[in-house]
């Protein structure tokens, strides 16, 4: 009986999910490939990667983790732009998604004069590319005299459209009923969104928290305009100090781009169990 049950689940398994799931391989083997590669190539000499380029050939003879020894061995300032990198992250990350909550909140549950007009702004804002505005950004931030400095870098996307977009079509599925509640039990405006909106909200904070921590982590051209010390050099700049017209450092570089990938990495399997529910949430309330 057990093996007349084991084939009719086999044989109600449709062609199409068999598709699906081949599918499903083949996409994860093409997104994966590169990331393999580039682990190949962190652990080779680089007279090897200016021979043979990347390459899947494993050489247990010429491979070993000298460049990655070298990254903290004191050749290279690797430290330091790890940990200006983790800072301006982690501090982003936590302004953006504070402020652009507050800012949804109020669009999600309250009503009040050119609410409309000022959310279509904010989409609008949304097609804005960020070459047109980095002009004005800068010349704000020069006046400001946060040129740099770390708050430079943070403060002009402290309420990010997108952020703001999504946190309040997640708040729009949320009866408004648990704020009228909380205003009967007397409970400030302020408290309804700490105490009853916050924890609702978990969701979605790990779901949005996961790109905007990936925006901040992988920002290149902003940091780079902003900053001039090299002290406060976030990783991908620092890591782009390391190219040269020789090709000396490229096995270094390699090695620092793959760890660079280990704190994105913590960060999506820290979050995951929220990020699948905060995003379909998200995309389809309201």
């Amino acid at each position: 009986m057990d093996k007349g049950n084991l084939h009719n689940r086999g044989a109600g398994i449709r062609p199409s999910t068999i598709v699906l799931f081949i599918m499903f391989v083949i996409l994860a083997i093409i997104v994966l490939l590169p990331f393999y590669t580039l682990f190949l190539a962190a652990l080779k000499p680089g007279r090897e990667l200016m021979r043979f380029g990347l390459n899947l050939r494993i050489d247990l003879d010429i491979m070993s983790m000298q460049n990655y020894i070298a990254l903290f061995a004191g050749g290279t300032s690797y430290p330091t732009w790890l940990r200006n990198s983790l800072s301006i992250t982690a501090v982003q990350t936590f302004v953006t998604l504070f402020i652009s909550a507050w800012v949804a909140y109020g669009f999600a549950m309250y009503n009040f004069k050119f609410k409309n007009i000022l959310f279509t702004c904010v989409l609008f804002v949304m097609m804005i590319p960020m070459e047109i505005i980095m002009l004005p950004l800068f010349r704000l931030m020069n006046a400001l005299k946060l040129l740099d400095s770390i708050w430079g870098i943070i403060l002009p996307f402290a309420a990010g459209p997108v952020p703001i977009f999504f946190f309040r079509q997640y708040l729009s599925g949320i009866p408004k009923d648990f704020l009228d509640a909380a205003r009967v039990d007397g409970c400030s405006e302020y408290g309804i969104f700490a105490r009853i909106m916050l924890p609702l909200m978990a969701p979605s904070f790990a779901a949005m928290g996961i790109f905007v921590g990936m925006a901040s982590w992988n920002n290149f051209l902003w940091p780079m305009i902003v900053l001039r010390s090299a002290r406060k050099f976030t990783l991908p700049i620092g890591l782009n100090t390391l190219v040269t017209p020789y090709g000396n450092n490229y096995d270094v570089l390699l090695a620092g781009a793959v760890l660079s990938v280990v704190p994105i990495l913590v960060l999506f399997l820290f979050f995951q169990k929220y990020f699948i529910s905060g995003m379909s949430a998200g995309g389809v309330k309201g």
